[in-house]
């Protein structure tokens, strides 16, 4: 799918399981601002961001089976969490750890005038941000093979259709920019479920499905 495409048919998607979606979309994001407020005052608590992945990993469990079968049950997002909870943890880390690197070489950067550095870092993060729109679907669906195999696999469809997935990278965070800032917090929006809706439109190939990595 084209990324107006992959939006469009995320919004169809939307209506048709728009409660469950906003409960599953609320849970993670409700666990998200907590632990991100918590560790304001004891900031080790931060750690526990990682318990996301697993989340994260089930919110996008339950985008993959609505945009293939249309159909959405809770016990799908029990079952994705149960299925993808490692797989969860290993991306939340990965993500964490690329979010710390780069924060730290932008201030490292930037507080010593080396302007260009900065910007490269900030660059570097961004295209990072671009490339979990392709992993997260393709590590859900291919829970059969190892993960190295499926950053793989991610990272020659992101180089098949860079453009195409700057665009939809760019489109995405506009709309959880502004599902953000007409929110009185976060969790109220369905941003995050919509950005796996058309993650997984766009990145997944329709002859792959989840059942044929059961």
């Amino acid at each position: 799918m084209t990324p107006r495409e992959a939006m469009r048919a995320a919004l169809v998607d939307m209506y048709r399981q728009s409660w469950r979606l906003f409960l599953l979309n609320g849970a993670l994001s409700l666990f998200v601002a907590s632990i991100a407020v918590a560790g304001l005052w004891v900031p080790l608590l931060w750690l526990l961001l990682l318990g996301a992945g697993p989340l994260a990993a089930a919110l996008m469990h339950c985008a993959v089976v609505v945009t293939q079968t249309e159909e959405l049950r809770f016990a799908d997002a029990l079952t994705g969490l149960r299925r993808h909870w490692r797989r969860g943890l290993v991306l939340a880390a990965i993500v964490g750890a690329a979010t710390f690197l780069a924060v730290h070489a932008v201030t490292f950067y930037a507080g010593r005038g080396a302007l260009v550095l900065a910007v490269v870092a900030v660059y570097l993060l961004f295209a990072f941000a671009v490339f979990q729109l392709v992993l997260w679907p393709l590590a859900v669906v291919e829970t059969d093979r190892p993960f190295r195999a499926v950053a793989a696999d991610a990272g020659r469809a992101l180089l098949a259709r860079p453009m195409q997935t700057l665009v939809l990278a760019v489109a995405l965070v506009a709309v959880n920019v502004v599902g953000i800032a007409a929110a009185v917090v976060p969790f109220l929006t369905l941003t995050i479920a919509y950005t796996f809706l058309a993650s997984a439109r766009f990145a997944l190939p329709p002859d792959l499905t989840l059942e044929e990595h059961d």
